[in-house]
């Protein structure tokens, strides 16, 4: 259960609300019991709901006192008898949508601290909450229902969309900001590139004269970084989810929905399509492209163009079929040299 004194709780739902809730199929189940929380299966009991989706957990489900399960068709026949099940295709995103009805986001009250620093020339839409500390530069303009939270910095200029979030201690620069953007805190966006005409008599730095452009429904995770282009925009396209500590160049697009996981570094101008998927660490040599739907493995060390829908591992970087007979050809010439 969730601890009270961070998270409040909604409901409790009975199972028709949850599968309406879900998008599930009740697959005949019914019980006139009420649910009260989402738990794990391991710890789950009667009037909770948990799910399945992995069915390396098999043996949790066909033990677990979950009073409901989501869980996809196939795996349902290894429930527990007396489980009602809530049948789904995909029981996370199904589940995830059950804990948002358990736990909605909190809307705090609109207010301004009187800490706040706001230039006169900002302009700051109704509903918004202005946090202990928070720096508004001029001409800033901050959407509607928007919560700037303690000591961020919002630089000159700057425009962010209504609905949007932006954490402690994040600074914004360059930038403009998409509606339904989540900033995690000390996020830092529009500072300079990294860009030098290097030469034995002095690296001499290149002004950087572009903006960053995110666009709505983006989340971006605690201390990352994404710098403002050098005369293109550095654009994040819809949808985009960037993990924690991550470093994305001046001049870098992304595309809509992709998913770039924590310490990926993309250096300058790289250009990814729709949808792709950048696993941990990996690391993304400039002025690639990158097609749409691509899944570029952890650590992986990407210096080539990749093809859309192409799955690639290791580094430097090969198709991940290939990746993976090099390592298992690597393995056996040292069991070799080992006898």
């Amino acid at each position: 259960m969730a601890d009270s004194r961070f998270f409040q709780r909604a409901g409790p739902f009975d199972l028709v609300s949850m599968a309406d809730i879900a998008g599930a199929d009740r697959g005949g189940s019914f019980t006139d019991r009420s649910f009260d929380d989402v738990a794990p299966l391991e710890t789950a009991g009667p009037t909770h709901i948990s799910f399945l989706d992995n069915p390396k957990y098999l043996a949790a489900f066909a033990a677990s006192r979950a009073g409901a399960c989501l869980v996809r068709p196939d795996l349902a026949r290894q429930a527990p008898e007396g489980m009602a099940l809530l049948l789904s295709e995909d029981p996370y995103r199904a589940y995830a949508k059950v804990a948002a009805a358990f736990y909605p986001m909190v809307a705090l009250p609109p207010s301004i601290a009187k800490t706040a620093s706001i230039d006169a020339e900002a302009r700051i839409a109704g509903d918004c909450r202005i946090e202990s500390g928070a720096v508004i530069g001029a001409k800033a303009e901050i959407g509607a229902c928007c919560r700037i939270c303690a000591n961020a910095v919002i630089g000159d200029g700057v425009v962010i969309g209504a609905g949007s979030m932006v954490g402690a201690g994040a600074s914004i620069s360059h930038a403009l900001i998409g509606e339904r953007v989540l900033i995690h805190p000390g996020v830092r966006i529009g500072q300079d590139g990294f860009g030098f005409a290097m030469s034995p008599a002095g690296h001499l730095k290149v002004p950087q004269l572009g903006r960053v452009v995110v666009h709505d429904d983006v989340e971006i995770g605690a201390n990352s970084t994404i710098d403002r282009g050098a005369g293109p925009d550095t654009v994040i396209g819809r949808g985009c989810k960037i993990d924690n500590l991550v470093q994305i160049g001046h001049n870098v697009q992304l595309g809509q929905g992709c998913v770039i996981v924590a310490q990926v570094g993309i250096s300058g101008s790289t250009k990814l399509g729709d949808f792709v998927v950048a696993a941990g660490q990996a690391g993304l040599t400039g002025h690639l492209l990158i097609g749409s739907g691509a899944r570029i493995g952890a650590q992986a060390g990407v210096m080539r163009d990749i093809e859309a829908g192409e799955t690639v591992g290791g580094s430097p970087a090969v198709a991940m079929t290939q990746w993976l007979r090099q390592v298992a050809a690597l393995g056996r010439l040292v069991r070799r040299k080992g006898r």
